[in-house]
This record gives C-alpha cells, sequence and structure tokens, in this order.
C-alpha cells in the first residue's frame, strides 16, 4: 500500500536518498527505498540458513519501516541494494605517532567519507608541539597540525557525494598540547568538518575537584612535561564551550570501565556526534525506533504500547545484526574488528512526542522515570534478542573475556544517536530531544502559513481554546509559556528547548545513559544570557550523574548564527548615499566597487569589472553581498567570509597588494564602514542571533555538533 509521509520526509527522501537515474531525476519512490532496503538486508538470513523464507523476512523489515516504526540510519537506506552497499554511520580510525600512520588515517578517512561515513581519531598518542623528531633533527609540528591535514582532506571530499564529511578529534586532557586544541576552532573558520572533545580522565577530575595540579604527560616518553592548576585547563573549556559549543567532553576511564571487551584495547575516540565510543578500526550501525507512535489509547486514556514496542526492538536486533553481514567495508581491517565484535546501536527517536501524548512534561520526575522505564526495556529486550540471534547463529567471535555471558550475538545493543535527518523521515521530535520549536512559518506560494505543532492544536481544539488569533501568537512567539489564553498543565507539556533548565536536559541524558551500553548523543542547550558558571555547573553535573560525555551548546553564540529570525529583508529606498573604489587587478583589469547605504548602515554592493574578469561572476557576488547585508547579517561576518579568498592571477600595482576581487571588495567595503558611524562591533549590540535554513528558510537547530533545520531536513552534518 501507498505510505503516509509528510511533506517534508518526501522532500528530505527526493534531496537525499531516492535512486536516481542519468539525468538526475528520481529513479525510485519511497516505497521503492523501503523494499531495496528490506530485501537486501533479509538476505543475510541465507548464510544462516539455506532455506530461510527470507520474502518473509524482507516483508517483516518492510513494515517496521514503511510504518515508521524503525528506520536505520541514513548510510543504510542510502547505500543498502546499491553498488556502494556501505551501511555503517561510524567508524574510529587509529593514529600512532608517526608520519606513517597519519597519512595512512587520511588516506582511510577519505575513504570512508567518500562512501558517507563519518570518522572519529584520537590524537592522543602524537608527540606534542616543538618536541624532538630524531629521524630529521627537526621539530614535532604536534597533534593540531595534523588534525588540519585530515580537516583539509575532507573538505575536499564530500561524503558518498551527499554531505560534508564529519569528523570527531580527542585530544587527553593530559597531553601537552591541550590548551592549544581547546582553543583550535576559535579563530577564522578553522577545523569545519571537525567536532572536538577534550578526554577526561577520573585522574584529572579529581584534581579538578580538591583544587590540585596535573602533570601534561608527552606520549612519546611517557614523562612528564609540566604541571599545570587543573582548574584553568577545566576553565579553558568552559570558557570556549560558552563561547561556541565546542569542545565537548567525553569521561574516558567511565567508557572503558563499562566497555564490552577491554581485553581488545582501549577505547580512545567516538564517532562525529559522540554516542559512539569505537575501538580502533571499529564500525558500528546505528537504528532508532519512533516512540511517537508506540501509544496505545483505552478509553479515552494513552499509554505505552509495550507490545508493539517489544515487537519493533526484536525486528530491528534482527535487522542491525543483519546489516553487518551485508555491510561492505570500506577496509579489510573494518570488516575484521566489526565482525568480531558485531556491535549494534538501537536508540529512539519521537521521546518528546510521546511524552506529550502521555500528558508528561519533559522537565518532570515523572518525565526521568518514563526515560529510565522505556530504556530498560529497550536494553532488556534487545539483549535478550541478541541471544535468541546467538542461539541460531552463533555468538560474536571475541565473547571470550567480554563482558558477556554466551549466548550473546552482539557485543553492544543500544547507542542514543541524533536523528536528525530520520526524525523528520518519520515525521517525529528528535531523538531523544524536547521540542525546539512549536511553530514555524511555512512558505506556500505567495503567503506564508503559520504551522503549529500539531500536538498543540490538537490540544487546543480538544479542550477548546483554539482560536486563529492564538495560533498567530504562537507562530510569532514560538511559546506558549506565561500566555493567559493556555491552561498551565498544558504550559507545562510544551515547554521547548531553551524554555528547560540544563539541570533538566543533563538529567534526561543521565536516565537514558543508566540502560544505554554505547552512549547519549544530547545537545545541552542553554539560553543567549547562560554565563561560564551555569556551563561548569552542567558539565559538574553530567560527571556526577554517570554521563560518558557532554556537548552544551549556548543559543546563538557562534559568530556564523547571524541571521535574525523572523526578519524580513529590509526594503531598498530610492535614494541612497555612497562610494565607488576603482582597483586595478592583475590579469582581469578595472574592478569597480560601489558600496551604498541606507539609515541603518550598508545594504547595497554593485561590483564590475572589465577586461579578462567574470563581469556575470562578479554581478553575482555583489548581489548575494548585498541580500546578505539586507537579510540582517553583520558586515563583520561577510567581510570574514570574502577577505582572505586568493587568486594566483592577482598581482596589485596600487601599492597595496590584492589577494583577488572578493579581497578587492572587502576592501571597498571596510573603507566605508570607517567613514560611517553607524557600525561598531566592539558593541553588542546585535538582536538576538540564529540560524536559519537557505533552503526553507525556517530557523535551524543545533544537535551534537551539527546544524539541522526541522523543517526541510537540510542540514550540515549527515
Amino acid at each position: 500500500g501507498c505510505m503516509e509521509l509528510s511533506q517534508n520526509a518526501v522532500r528530505v527522501l527526493e534531496r537525499r536518498y531516492l535512486k536516481r537515474d542519468e539525468q538526475g531525476n528520481p529513479a525510485e519512490k519511497p516505497e521503492d527505498l523501503f523494499r531495496r532496503v528490506a530485501d537486501n538486508i533479509a538476505e543475510a538470513d541465507l548464510l544462516y540458513d539455506k532455506h530461510a523464507d527470507i520474502k518473509a523476512v524482507s516483508d517483516e523489515f518492510y513494515n517496521v519501516m514503511t510504518t515508521l516504526k524503525f528506520l536505520p540510519n541514513s548510510p543504510t537506506l542510502m547505500n543498502a541494494g546499491r553498488k556502494l552497499q556501505q551501511l555503517s554511520a561510524c567508524f574510529v580510525l587509529p593514529i600512532e605517532d608517526s608520519m606513517e600512520s597519519i597519512f595512512q588515517a587520511v588516506k582511510d578517512a577519505a575513504i570512508i567519507h567518500k562512501t558517507g561515513g563519518g570518522t572519529g581519531f584520537s590524537f592522543s598518542r602524537l608527540r606534542p608541539r616543538g618536541d624532538i623528531v630524531h629521524s630529521t633533527d627537526g621539530k614535532a609540528s604536534g597533534p593540531v597540525s595534523f588534525m588540519s591535514v585530515i580537516d583539509a582532506a575532507t573538505e575536499v571530499i564530500t561524503q558518498g557525494g551527499k554531505r560534508r564529511g564529519a569528523n570527531m578529534g580527542i585530544l587527553r586532557v593530559d597531553h601537552p598540547d591541550v590548551m592549544e586544541f581547546i582553543t583550535c576552532k576559535d579563530g577564522e573558520d578553522k577545523f569545519r568538518n571537525f567536532n572536538i572533545s577534550v578526554a577526561v580522565t577520573e585522574k584529572f577530575m579529581e584534581a579538578f575537584l580538591t583544587d590540585q595540579t596535573v602533570e601534561l604527560i608527552n606520549p612519546r616518553t611517557k614523562k612528564p612535561v609540566k604541571h599545570v592548576e587543573a582548574a584553568e585547563i577545566f576553565g579553558k573549556i568552559v570558557e570556549q564551550a560558552w563561547k561556541n559549543g565546542e569542545p565537548g567532553i567525553i569521561f574516558i576511564d567511565r567508557i572503558n570501565k563499562t566497555q564490552p571487551t577491554p581485553h581488545l584495547g582501549d577505547i580512545e575516540s567516538t564517532n562525529p556526534c559522540g554516542e559512539q565510543p569505537l575501538l580502533p578500526y571499529e564500525s558500528c550501525n546505528l537504528g532508532s525506533i519512533n516512540l511517537a507512535i508506540m501509544v496505545t489509547n483505552e478509553n479515552g486514556k494513552k499509554s505505552i504500547d509495550w507490545d508493539t514496542l517489544k515487537e519493533t526492538i526484536w525486528t530491528a536486533v534482527h535487522f542491525l545484526d543483519n546489516v553487518i553481514d551485508v555491510n561492505k567495508f570500506p577496509l579489510k581491517e573494518i570488516e575484521k574488528k566489526t565482525k568480531g565484535n558485531r556491535k549494534i546501536g538501537l536508540g529512539v527517536m519521537g521521546f518528546a512526542d510521546l511524552l506529550i501524548q502521555l500528558g508528561i512534561p519533559y522537565d518532570s520526575e515523572e518525565g526521568l522515570k518514563t526515560a529510565e522505564e522505556l530504556m530498560q526495556f529497550i536494553e532488556k529486550e534487545s539483549t535478550r534478542a541478541s541471544r535468541s540471534l546467538a542461539e541460531k547463529r552463533g555468538s560474536f567471535p571475541h565473547i571470550k573475556k567480554s563482558i558477556h555471558e554466551p549466548p550473546m550475538r552482539n557485543a553492544t545493543t543500544t547507542t542514543i544517536a541524533p536523528t536528525g535527518s530520520l526524525s523528520i523521515i518519520a515525521h517525529c521530535s528528535s531523538s531523544i530531544e524536547p521540542l525546539y520549536a512549536l511553530a514555524y512559518t511555512r512558505k506556500a506560494l505567495e503567503e506564508e502559513l503559520p504551522v503549529i505543532n500539531p500536538y498543540l492544536e490538537d490540544i487546543a481544539r480538544k479542550e477548546g481554546f483554539y482560536t486563529e488569533e492564538l495560533l498567530k501568537e504562537i507562530s510569532e512567539t514560538g511559546t506558549v509559556q506565561n500566555n493567559e489564553k493556555m491552561p498551565q498543565n498544558i504550559q507545562k507539556i510544551f515547554k521547548t528547548a531553551l524554555e528547560i533548565s540544563y539541570e533538566s536536559h543533563v538529567r534526561m541524558q543521565a536516565a537514558f545513559q543508566k540502560y544505554t551500553d554505547n552512549a547519549v548523543s544530547k545537545t545541552i542547550n542553554l539560553p543567549n544570557s547562560a554565563t561560564e558558571e551555569d556551563v561548569k555547573k552542567a558539565f559538574l553535573l553530567a560527571y556526577e550523574l554517570g554521563c560518558k560525555g557532554i556537548t552544551v551548546y549556548r543559543d546563538g553564540s557562534r559568530s556564523e548564527q547571524v541571521l535574525i529570525a523572523g526578519k524580513k529583508p529590509r526594503e531598498r529606498p530610492h535614494v541612497m548615499k555612497g562610494t565607488t573604489t576603482k582597483y586595478k587587478i592583475g590579469n582581469c583589469g578595472n574592478l569597480y566597487v560601489t558600496v551604498n547605504e541606507d539609515q541603518e548602515g550598508i545594504c547595497e554592493v554593485f561590483v564590475n569589472i572589465g577586461g579578462e574578469g567574470c563581469p556575470p561572476l562578479t554581478e553575482a557576488v555583489g548581489r548575494l553581498i548585498s541580500l546578505a547585508l539586507r537579510s540582517g547579517i553583520e558586515v563583520d561576518a561577510v567581510l570574514k567570509q570574502i577577505k582572505s579568498i586568493r587568486c594566483i592571477g592577482c598581482v596589485s600595482d596600487e601599492g597595496s597588494v590584492v589577494l583577488s576581487c572578493p579581497e578587492a571588495i572587502s576592501r571597498a567595503i571596510e573603507a566605508q564602514v570607517k567613514g560611517s558611524v553607524k557600525f561598531n562591533p566592539k558593541l553588542q549590540t546585535r538582536p538576538r542571533p540564529l540560524d536559519i535554513c537557505p533552503v526553507c528558510r525556517s530557523i535551524m537547530k543545533h544537535i551534537e555538533g551539527c546544524v539541522i533545520c526541522e523543517q526541510c531536513g537540510y542540514n550540515q552534518c549527515e
């Protein structure tokens, strides 16, 4: 039959998942995609039973996906049953302290990114900057400089041709270069393809909590090189996280204390979003159950549908175990490690939607209790499902010396991942996050329609307080807090991510972590007004409550977040004042830049070029800059983007060296700005900034170091 998909789901599938023909048009319907995936994953059953009824297995997989009860991670949906056939989302690669190893890692990462996976690295084994290099009598350049090699390589290869490469870079807190690492993303758009986390040890936390110093140890000699106050390092992490959401921290000793196969070595890194700690060369396949539809309704009382949930868990474990067998691994070594442990990671999405239906506020004791109860059930049933598979198929090869008693098919069964695109396809709230916004405006032909959260609209109609005016109000303010038209209890159920205290965010993460084998990806959202002290308290609470790591994101803290929510681009007045500057540009001839301003400041740039230049391109650049300025982007943010672009053909004879046409444009704008009074980058007088989606102009949100549009599914990482 025909699937029920939201408009956004169809858009996301068409943009990124459906098979395309030679002309680039979708060559399959969403139903075909799910059938293709189901057939492909079902085939693994033949490896264990020549007479397996794979038609029946495929139907079971198809049903669980088309009813949106369960979806596997993006690479599986994109690549299963196609020539790539690379189905894993997360990989971790080792980096040893040698040039060979570093460049092997660059090469391996390139291969993985090309097939759509993300990679995690620990740089902790690399000798520090300035240390000796015996073979050349030179000085080592240190972990951060090698990170930039991988960053540059990633920039060149877009993942699977469909998304930007995502990497996780991790450095131990006792590495001599830790301070440089903590601030490495502070500069101009550096490390765009990296999320970074500091691996914090128990020893460090104890030193911090008792005001002690810590030893920084050179990994090459294993000897301490200096002593630093633990508070100084911790303070720097907090300050950076407050400033731009990174680094996160992972509690590396805690991760190793609970990992299933300590005899195979230490875990040193996680995948890009932090939810999947892995051994070097290990990969993992994830999938998520949609809790929004795990609800039964008996005489008007809604409760969790445990039976359907259980059935879905068993199917999902079977599905994910099969993925390991039909997966085409990008490297032999990865295949060996992954098949040795057979880790899978079943998680959830639609948790906030479930709570709303049950009438439970996210930030209540009952909310936490529901989380624990659910995750305990998923953990128990996925373990039972894995044992039952092991009875037919055998335990994972490395079970001896592991923490498991045989039979057990998979070394881990649960992971809470961010569900960016999956939750859009399933039309539910993301992962275990609270709702991010209650309304948005949708562009329909010429008019903008307010669209409000369906659960909220439903309750408002049922309880009889729905009015057009209320709808308009909610779509404009995005909140129902302190709205006298709304009953108190309903306000409590509809708190959004930024209206929930950081304590509640961290407690929710800890509640899920309690019954999750791997780790939990969760963004701890803080309002723009939060202080460094709040960030510090959030980190300490995560440590105290047993989380395996933590990422905070203070609203509007990234400098790129310069668009203002809900602001229309300002109109162009008929008359403006401005200046035209002429530049002589090497090969291109004369470049004329006209910069105009209205009463609010600079709002328009025209660019003309003669000679060998490209007039349409320079005109386009001018138009885009004008649009950006009129849409409320700060002038300095625009300048930052165009300032340092270099061009080989540009040598200027005007006494000042211009690197390129874009740089000439930035100079002209700068000259105009300096002459105008309006502009003062030092005064923080900007409205609250938000990311706006370039595709559909909705508000984007930050999830675990990724920016995603819940509306149309545009996102920067997965």
